[in-house]
């Protein structure tokens, strides 16, 4: 009776020394997301979840991979559920809009943009990316105002030089397209200089 007794209680030290808590489970879904297991990294913030349902990074993240695997809605639903828990979460706001891209909700995708650009003033992407979905919208000379403001703060961003080309040439401003699309190209984008070479020599 006593060698049981003993087992028995080595048993529950063991499983209480290596019981994982939310956020070890928060941590493993970032490595495992960060080495391409999306569907791995799910698993385990949802894990995470049903131990802890209040850390908002948690469900931003899970929307993250599920976005990766093309879950879109899944991914709207997590954003969403992590925007309830903070509300000035920009980057929920700023994810949940480039998956409202995907699904061409593009009105949508610009009410996130501008909470998140509300949220933080200069983030080149938030820019860059409303500056997608108000192209989409054929807004051209709105997107190119995005376009714009996103290489002010970040002057190296060579895809915001190659769309606010894209957007100028629907504008038909050819000359502002071709200096947009060879400054992107110089800063290394490849589809760059092939719009200049097919709109500009």
């Amino acid at each position: 009776m006593r060698n049981f007794g003993f087992s028995l209680g080595l048993v529950l030290i063991v499983n209480v020394c290596f019981a994982q808590t939310a956020k070890d489970y928060f941590l493993s879904g970032n490595q495992k997301d960060q080495t391409g297991d999306h569907a791995g990294a799910i698993v385990d913030y949802t894990k995470s979840i049903a131990l802890d349902a209040s850390h908002y990074q948690t469900f931003n993240n899970r929307g993250i991979s599920k976005n990766d695997i093309g879950d879109f809605q899944g991914a709207i639903e997590d954003y969403t559920k992590c925007i309830e828990l903070n509300p000035n979460f920009a980057d929920a706001y700023s994810n949940r809009g480039n998956v409202k891209n995907k699904l061409k909700q593009y009105k949508s995708a610009i009410a996130d943009f501008d909470k998140a650009i509300e949220l933080i003033p200069d983030n080149t992407f938030f820019y860059y990316n409303r500056g997608i979905s108000k192209h989409e919208l054929k807004k051209y000379s709105a997107a190119i105002s995005d376009f714009s403001k996103s290489i002010v703060l970040n002057p190296k961003y060579a895809r915001a030089y190659y769309n606010r080309g894209v957007s100028k040439l629907y504008i038909k401003n050819k000359s502002g397209a071709c200096a947009d699309f060879k400054k992107a190209s110089n800063l290394g984008y490849s589809n760059a200089k092939i719009e200049w070479e097919k709109n500009c020599k």
